[in-house]
């Protein structure tokens, strides 16, 4: 067994940062209480919101509330282990630079995460989303829906949970989405021939070149940071390993501190989506009235849709949306979202569809409004709308003007706003078992990120350069919708710092590092669709 997996550590270290004392000091535990006791009021309130919610729904059967309960633990078990991975990474340089005592900077990188949760824009959560085949996310409360999502949030579980038990930093991203993919694979084998989708594979493609690039990005760009920062800046203390268990200046350690709090925030408000997205789904099926549509979009809002609705209709009937259109639009652009192809009769359909939905919302008056029993066909109408425009978008109609696009794309918003939305509650919940994650498991992966990546101890410098890197790359693609791997970016950015330094690094945690990075994939893949098969066949 190596060194990596068997928590061995180099002798360099001297002061271990993790033991310098026992128990956190009073103003330690009095932050620990503080941060339970809001922990313990947002649970609160999730569940009192989530049972205000549930109240609405007319009691047809118990086992959707089951399911739905059973649903919700396994999605919050899903982001409690994703605190043990990616939220520990966070830490990592702050402990074995002296900069903040173990406990402190576990809480604090906790209380960021959880912010950064709540402020997420829901982006992230959707793209991940539209991997799934199309028609388990148009019947996500049949058997086959539950099955997917059981399938890939346990397969998922179980590789974290083993990768973090050897101490290997292994992408919690990297995870979901292979499980994504073992899915949408095992879902086109058993359909066979009977029009059954698989993995949207541009889509994906475009997830895994986020997922490949990261790290190479940490890599590199923390190397040069390093190597610019000797070049410019006069102060020796700042390139050398710490002292004993004094801290560094106040200087250091406010800039050591406020990369560990960004990196904290960014990988809440990017991270956390993932489990946010497959809650909302999770919701969607079990309990539509409450959740498959907005209830905030209001009868305000309704001429504002309809006056966009038309705006559509009008550019599609421009380039050739005018063709009569035999039989169920619906199939039609459900076929073209499938295939990923625009046809000539996917422009009609999606046009009449777009009028089905305008004439459905106005005649209700608000989508508070619309009765049960159509919710989910509402909401799935306006899901197959905006996919297939998204379809257009991305293959490009070179005859739409400018401002025939412009009206496209508000269109698309304002049914984005309808139905893709993550209510406050969803959000809490998350940050929640993120953060008891981060305070619970962070242990193992801190002294893997700190000791065993680079052959000397972790500078001052090498800490700030790693997570300036990762806080950026994070926030970049929070922005574009993009999920990243913290753990690959921060470690591989801790890595770039040591081979620019010309600190060696150990040969077997590398080596175990790009193991876990490669076979993430191929084994959540493998994972994820033997155990859609097996809950396909139990439901």
């Amino acid at each position: 067994m190596t060194d990596a997996i068997a928590g061995r550590r180099p002798q360099h270290h001297q002061h271990h940062p993790l033991h310098e004392s026992h128990r956190p000091a009073w103003t330690t535990r009095a932050g620990l209480f503080a941060v339970f006791a809001i922990m313990a009021v947002g649970a609160s309130y999730a569940g009192s919101q989530l049972v205000s919610d549930l109240s609405q729904v007319p009691a047809r059967s118990w086992l959707p509330f089951v399911l739905l309960g059973v649903a919700l633990l396994i999605a919050l078990g899903f982001e409690f282990v994703n605190g043990f991975h990616d939220t520990a990474n966070a830490v990592a340089t702050v402990i074995y630079t002296h900069s903040l005592p173990a406990y402190v900077a576990v809480v604090w990188s906790g209380v960021f995460n959880f912010l950064g949760v709540l402020t997420s824009t829901g982006a992230v959560a959707f793209g991940i989303i539209s991997l799934l085949p199309v028609e388990l996310i148009l019947q996500v409360g049949s058997e086959a829906g539950f099955a997917m999502v059981f399938a890939l949030l346990i397969a998922a579980i179980i590789w974290n949970v083993g990768t973090w038990y050897f101490g290997l930093p292994s992408s919690s991203s990297h995870t979901l989405v292979g499980s994504i993919i073992g899915v949408g694979l095992m879902n086109q084998l058993i359909g066979g021939s009977n029009g059954t989708s698989g993995v949207d594979w541009s889509q994906a493609a475009g997830i895994g070149r986020s997922l490949l690039f990261s790290p190479l990005a940490g890599f590199l760009l923390s190397a040069l940071l390093l190597v610019a920062g000797k070049a410019l800046l006069r102060a020796p203390r700042l390139f050398k390993a710490p002292e004993g268990r004094a801290p560094p200046p106040w200087w250091v350690r406010g800039l050591l501190v406020l990369t560990c709090t960004g990196v904290s925030f960014a990988h809440g408000s990017n991270d956390g989506q993932k489990g946010m997205g497959l809650i909302m789904l999770i919701l969607i099926g079990t309990v539509p009235t409450a959740y498959a549509l907005n209830h905030a979009v209001g009868r305000d809002q309704v001429q504002a849709f309809a006056s966009l609705s038309q705006r559509a209709e009008a550019v599609l009937a421009e380039h050739g949306g005018t063709t009569p259109v035999s039989g169920d639009p619906r199939a039609t652009v459900t076929e073209a979202i499938r295939t990923r192809i625009v046809t000539a009769e996917s422009l009609p359909a999606l046009r009449a569809l777009i009028g089905d939905i305008a004439r459905q919302v106005e005649s209700y008056g608000s989508l508070a409004k619309v009765p049960y029993d159509q919710t989910s066909n509402v909401r799935n109408d306006m899901y197959l709308a905006s996919e297939e425009l998204s379809l257009i978008t991305k293959l490009g109609t070179p005859d739409v003007t400018a401002a025939e696009g412009d009206d496209l794309k508000r269109y698309k918003a304002a049914v984005d706003n309808s139905t893709k939305f993550i209510p406050t509650w969803v959000k809490v919940a998350v940050a929640i078992a993120l953060g008891l994650g981060t305070m619970v498991g962070w242990r193992r992966i801190v002294v893997t990120v700190g000791e065993k990546i680079g052959k000397s101890h972790l500078t001052y410098a090498q800490g700030a350069s790693a997570e300036l890197i990762a806080m950026a790359t994070i926030s970049a693609a929070d922005s574009w919708g993009l999920p990243v791997s913290t753990t690959h970016v921060l470690s591989s950015g801790v890595a770039g710092t040591m081979a620019a330094n010309r600190s060696g690094l150990q040969g077997s945690t590398v080596r175990n590092l790009v193991m876990a990075w490669v076979l993430t994939l191929p084994t959540s893949i493998v994972l994820s669709g033997m155990l859609f098969w097996i809950f396909r066949q139990t439901f």
